[in-house]
């Protein structure tokens, strides 16, 4: 007979998950038994909420779904900040965690089982997309492959699967008690809401393409592109779809809607064409940038689309078939060529007037561009440095850039490196404070044990920077915000990982850093300096909400 284990380790195979991220404990052990015969590589990470930031970084950097497994009670409670960010930002992660053994548990009566919960998964409640829980061994191929097609079906969120402990280890046979769900068929506009669009659009002057977190994951990049060049219009990008039309499309800003001259160009637009976006608060400034004049949002939600700004018009479906269908309709409009005149012209303007107000910070992100190749997976924490990479960091292309906006959970800029630095599309480097890395430094044990390809910049500047800014912004003393801090380079070498230590963010930086991502074997690189924070950070938003 096969356990329910190598059932559950079945069903991610079927899906062709290669790697998988966990912690084992006594609870999931057979688990653990199964997935050593398959194919699938396991990282043992050493923090379960490290699992699921890990399998976050791997979602983000491929937009296939990560996998992470716990054990019950705390190790599934210690899973939910990073669960909680996965879903802010709409990644395709599954969380895998036992319960207490199924003949141990009386409904609605806490019994004081080991790890029991009275109810674990009301916990995750807030933070997935859908709870499964198993009932019968033989559920748990399907009930694998139901949670992984539910995660990364739009619009993809993280999936709880729940197994009793004694179902991994009892015999079973496979039964179809979970069907993983068909396909889902997404809507579509009618010919007139397309029409409508045209209509709005054609009676416009001033456009603007607006591109979410939603464009990217439906890859539609090359959509809005065309889009963008057909209408000649410039597209500006929210800080999930980074990096989304690469670095030369003529028509991408390139820069965040921050800066003034950069926000004049939705102040100044009469119709606006939201593609895959909910209009968050950190890159509208808390909604400080007025309604637009007329509003078209292409979403899978039209739920979604409309909670912020009122849209004259919503597309809903898949935004890469949407946008393209949308294209061809219109009209060639021509003018790109004086487009891509105005953007280069404003972005020296922003350019200038950031090395006239943070030099040192511009030096940090030119020294950081040229060590970090274009095939680079960068993966900013929430410090200073994070928030200028964040920013104004040149994003190569899609998936290049992970930042935590979502719920912006400190301490994620590592952990989240490990997934994407297996993902199997490029070299990673994190970027994290010296408070924010203390978070996870224990996975250096990982990392060395599993010679993943990382290489984590620390930037130590003795304590929370922006913390610190924010008190004397707010004209208080800096309390509580300085720390003690290891040498970090030391800590590293003490796990056998190269590392090394210089001052400054400039040239001796960029130098090192360089050598150590074409070194393609773990590394940590501390820099001793302190930056002051970017204007897209709250306390400098140049607009306040109404």
């Amino acid at each position: 007979m096969t356990s329910g284990a190598e059932l559950l380790v079945r069903g991610l195979e079927a899906r062709g998950v290669p790697v998988a991220f966990g912690l084992p404990g006594v609870h999931n052990l057979a688990a653990w038994k199964a997935l050593a015969g398959s194919s699938i590589r396991l990282i043992g990470v050493r923090h379960e909420q490290t699992a699921v930031y890990a399998a976050d970084g791997y979602a983000r950097a491929t937009g296939r779904a990560g996998v992470a497994i716990t054990t019950t009670g705390p190790g599934a409670a210690n899973t939910l900040g990073a669960t909680g960010e996965a879903w802010a930002s709409g990644s395709p992660v599954v969380v895998i965690a036992t319960d207490i053994p199924s003949g141990l548990r009386r409904p609605g009566v806490y019994r004081g089982v080991l790890h029991e919960a009275t109810d674990q998964a009301a916990m995750f409640a807030p933070v997935v997309k859908e709870s499964i829980r198993v009932s019968d061994a033989g559920e748990l191929e399907q009930a694998a492959l139901r949670a992984l097609e539910a995660a990364v079906a739009p619009p993809s969120r993280p999936v709880y699967l729940e197994v009793p402990t004694d179902l991994l280890s009892a015999a079973a046979e496979a039964s179809p008690g979970l069907a993983a769900p068909g396909e889902r068929e997404l809507s579509f506009p009618t010919d007139e809401e397309l029409d409508r669009a045209v209509e709005l659009l054609d009676s416009a002057e001033r456009l603007l393409v607006w591109a979410g977190g939603g464009a990217l994951r439906a890859n539609a990049g090359d959509a809005v592109g065309a889009l963008a060049e057909r209408l000649a219009a410039p597209v500006l990008t929210t800080y999930m779809a980074r990096g989304l039309l690469g670095h030369y499309h003529r028509c991408a800003v390139g820069m965040p809607p921050h800066m003034p001259q950069v926000g004049a160009l939705w102040d100044e637009a009469d119709a606006v064409v939201a593609i895959g976006s909910d209009f968050d608060g950190m890159t509208t400034q808390n909604w400080a940038m007025s309604q637009p004049q007329r509003l078209i949002a292409i979403n899978v939600d039209p739920a979604d689309a409309s909670k912020n700004y009122e849209p004259d018009l919503v597309l809903a479906g898949d935004a890469r078939a949407v946008t393209t269908a949308l294209t061809e309709r219109l009209p060639e409009r021509g003018g790109v060529d004086g487009l891509a005149r105005r953007l280069d012209d404003l972005r020296a303007d922003v350019r200038g007037q950031l090395e006239r107000e943070h030099p040192d910070e511009v030096r940090f992100l030119d020294a950081f561009a040229a060590a970090v190749p274009d095939e680079a997976i960068v993966v900013a924490d929430m410090c200073i440095p994070g928030y200028w990479l964040g920013g104004f960091h040149s994003v190569s292309g899609p998936r290049k850039l992970a930042y935590p906006m979502g719920w912006g959970t400190l301490g994620y800029g590592f952990p989240l490196a490990i997934g994407a630095a297996l993902a199997g599309a490029g070299p990673a480097v994190s970027v994290s404070g010296d408070g924010g890395f203390l978070y996870a430094c224990g996975e250096l044990a990982t990392v060395a044990q599993e010679r993943v390809p990382i290489t984590a910049v620390i930037v130590d500047d003795g304590g929370y920077g922006m913390l610190r800014f924010d008190q004397r912004h707010a004209g208080d003393p800096p309390f509580g915000v300085d720390l003690e801090s290891p040498d970090f380079a030391a800590l590293a070498a003490s796990f056998g990982i190269q590392a090394e230590t210089v001052d400054g963010l400039g040239d001796e930086f960029s130098t090192a850093l360089r050598r150590q991502i074409r070194a393609d074997e773990p590394s940590v690189l501390v820099a001793r300096a302190a930056l002051e924070p970017p204007p897209t950070t709250s306390p400098r938003w140049y607009r306040r909400p109404r």
